[in-house]
């Protein structure tokens, strides 16, 4: 799509195989590689991807199944543990941040502006609000999502301008937290540095919070001095604070995980089964049709009802006969034992039955042909 080259490309990514993709992705789901250990929205993506992946190509039963345990993982991680209770938000980090730059003295003065009303705009104003803030401008495209936050938060003075007036009004706050949709940047150096000064009380430097990805606020403010950028990635001088229980919390969900990919692995495995039950029913199935026409055309005067008889006897001694064997191939994926001996009993029905015989006669048939074709 982009034209850049692969090996350019290469550098900036990683690729994980087997199991080291099936930890991580459980890991993903359960919030663990998260900044914020826990949270919820996370999951919620996984699971759009499996509703995005039904029907596409390449989205099958095994990778289908891969994020569906992946899911089962995450959802047990947050029942079974504490891992959300009490997790920092980045919205409520971002507040927690900016708090923790102002001199205490001056919180009731400083004049905040948050940029986009969405989901992330709406828990920063409401963690300003739970923090004592009094008054804060929004800057929305539309008042609608404004007029709801403000119906919601009756407590705060909340004061709705325009996109088009957001210059004037980053001019005329001190802390600026950005969190919108826009795909380039919002604030650009030219955009800040011609800004009226802050109040020296507060430090004289203009704070701007960014936690849209991607960014609102272009990386050449940063250059200016009477501006401090914090972006995301920043956040982690919050989220950081209560490591210890972070960890602990941490080792109990990877404990869960462990157990999960083992039942996957298991699942996994056990489809190694499914087309040897696939040939053995062929196969039988193929013996039951010979026998049967070879029986009917013995029996010419039979009516159309007594051949139906005939059939369905044939496949109820079938199906009685392969009951045995296909429980055999079956098992509970959840039970390696189990597992074990359906491999076993597996390996044990394809050389009863030549299954193994004739998958390898159709492969040499395959490349017979292919080798014939290029001479």
């Amino acid at each position: 799509t982009s034209g850049i080259p692969t090996s350019e490309l290469g550098q900036h990514l990683f690729l994980l195989r087997d199991n080291d993709a099936t930890q991580h992705l459980f890991q993903v789901a359960a919030g663990l590689d998260s900044l914020v250990l826990g949270e919820g929205q996370i999951l919620a993506q996984v699971r759009q991807v499996v509703r995005s992946g039904e029907g596409v190509k390449g989205f099958g039963r095994n990778v289908s199944g891969l994020f569906k345990s992946a899911i089962t993982a995450g959802k047990r991680v947050r029942a079974e543990t504490n891992i959300a209770a009490g997790a920092v938000s980045v919205s409520s980090a971002a507040v927690e941040l900016a708090l923790m730059k102002l001199p205490k003295s001056e919180l009731s003065s400083a004049r905040m502006l948050v940029i986009g009303a969405g989901k992330m705009g709406k828990l920063v104003i409401k963690h300003l609000a739970s923090k004592g803030c009094n008054k804060i401008v929004v800057v929305n495209r539309s008042e609608e999502r404004v007029s709801e936050i403000r119906e919601e938060i009756k407590d705060v003075e909340i004061i709705y301008k325009p996109l088009q007036e957001m210059l004037s009004c980053a001019a005329n706050a001190d802390v600026v937290f950005t969190s919108t949709a826009s795909e380039t940047p919002l604030f650009l150096r030219e955009h800040v540095e011609g800004l009226p000064p802050v109040n020296p009380k507060l430090g004289g430097v203009r704070m701007f919070i960014d936690i849209s990805v991607p960014r609102n606020v272009g990386a050449c403010v940063s250059e200016l001095d009477t501006v401090r950028v914090y972006n995301v990635d920043d956040l982690k001088e919050v989220v950081e604070a209560n490591k210890e229980d972070r960890y602990r919390k941490a080792m109990e969900a990877q404990a869960i995980i462990l157990d999960e990919m083992k039942q996957f692995e298991a699942w996994r495995d056990s489809l190694e089964t499914v087309p040897t039950i696939k040939r053995l029913r062929s196969k039988v199935e193929g013996i039951r049709l010979a026998e049967l026409e070879k029986c009917l055309s013995k029996m010419k005067d039979l009516s159309k009802k007594e051949r139906k008889a005939i059939d369905d006897l044939s496949r109820g001694i079938v199906n009685k006969i392969l009951h045995g064997p296909m429980q055999c191939l079956r098992c509970d994926s959840s039970d390696s034992t189990t597992l074990s001996e359906a491999l076993e009993n597996m390996h044990a029905l394809e050389r009863m039955f030549d299954l193994h015989t004739e998958s390898a006669v159709l492969e040499q048939k395959i490349k017979a042909k292919v080798e014939q074709s290029e001479k």
